[in-house]
């Protein structure tokens, strides 16, 4: 599964920004189930940038996002985020894809 993350960050914070989210990025990928992952800034709007993230599955993506290093390197820069559904399934061709019906916790 992938993870897109986009942030909105004004020009003059953006050197801090990507430091704070490479720190973030690094905290992640010390993670279990961590596959990859990669910092962006738009070509055309140097303010938007994108943390994509690649995991094993998404229990491993909800498992980093509560470990203690994440929690204190991560979360911080991570809450940054432009409010949208950042989880996507991989959906190449032969994939089963995720059905869209409410889960059941018992």
């Amino acid at each position: 599964m992938q993870v897109v993350s986009r942030f909105r960050v004004p020009v003059g914070e953006g050197e801090t920004f990507r430091s704070d989210l490479a720190t973030a990025r690094e905290a992640l990928a010390a993670c279990t189930g961590y596959a990859g992952g990669e910092i962006g800034r738009n070509v055309d709007d140097p303010e938007l940038w994108v943390l994509t993230t690649r995991w094993e599955n998404v229990g491993s993506y909800r498992r980093a996002l509560s470990s203690y290093d994440v929690k204190l390197r991560a979360v911080a820069v991570l809450s940054r985020a432009i409010e949208e559904p950042s989880a996507y399934e991989d959906a190449g061709p032969g994939t089963t894809l995720n059905t869209g019906s409410p889960r059941s916790i018992g």
